[in-house]
């Protein structure tokens, strides 16, 4: 990281503190090689992982019945996570395509990152999106633009892999995004990226908002409520 990109981290961290609250900071564990995309939160790749958990509404209360846990993992050339999502009710697209990007995913139910490097004009980043039935789509953000959902032409080069449950009612979600899409940097240790991380859960009737830093408005794209995460090399102990 340079040193004005390190002053400008320094003073989110000092503002954030300033205000009362430690920052919301994800910390991602590195991985020697890269590995096919696993769905199973026991396995030997996902276990080292930190957990943090979606768990609030869109305006900051807690919803306990869909606690949604997430991992992340990277590797010098990709950012990869997990979503451990219980569910209700699904609101899924009728006869899914997961061969190609499928535009408007937001309408139905998914499972978002929202990640951006740029520390000055932060209303650029990109959005990653998949749904219980492994469609995706990839979005590159500019709310400086009258029409930001535009940005869905972007290809990223992300991969995913998607299973539902019925009988524990938990979908599983994964993704592994190149880094390269969304930093300009070598991935090394240390690297901070601005996130954000959200699900749609449910038929438009009754469908609810489950984010990890809530946004405080009807939309996602507040990217002043966005947390950090940060490239680490090994996981530490945490009781």
């Amino acid at each position: 990281m340079n040193g004005f990109v390190s002053l400008v981290c320094l003073l989110l961290f000092a503002s954030s503190i300033a205000a009362g609250s430690d920052p919301a900071v994800i910390e991602s564990v590195h991985a020697n090689q890269d590995v096919a995309l696993d769905l199973d939160p026991a396995s030997a790749f996902w276990r080292v992982s930190h957990r943090v958990y979606m768990e609030k509404d869109g305006f900051g209360k807690v919803i306990p019945r869909y606690r949604t846990q997430v991992r992340t993992r990277w590797t010098k050339n990709n950012l990869y996570f997990l979503f451990i999502c219980p569910y209700e009710e699904l609101h899924l697209k009728p006869s899914p395509n997961t061969q190609k990007e499928t535009n408007e995913l937001w309408n139905w139910d998914v499972a978002e990152v929202f990640v951006g490097s740029d520390f000055i004009d932060i209303k650029r980043y990109k959005e990653f999106e998949i749904s219980p039935q492994g469609e995706w789509v990839d979005l590159d953000i500019d709310l400086n633009k009258p029409h930001h959902e535009d940005g869905w032409t972007w290809n990223s080069g992300f991969e995913v892999k998607a299973r539902i449950d019925e009988g524990t009612h938990t979908w599983y979600g994964a993704m592994r995004i190149p880094l390269a899409a969304i930093d300009t940097r070598p991935a090394t240790a240390g690297n901070t990226l601005r996130v954000n991380l959200f699900r749609s859960q449910g038929p438009p009737s009754h469908q609810q908002a489950v984010t990890w830093q809530a946004p405080m408005k009807d939309t996602f794209h507040v990217p002043e409520r966005f947390g950090l995460i940060r490239l680490v090399e090994a996981a530490k102990d945490k009781k």
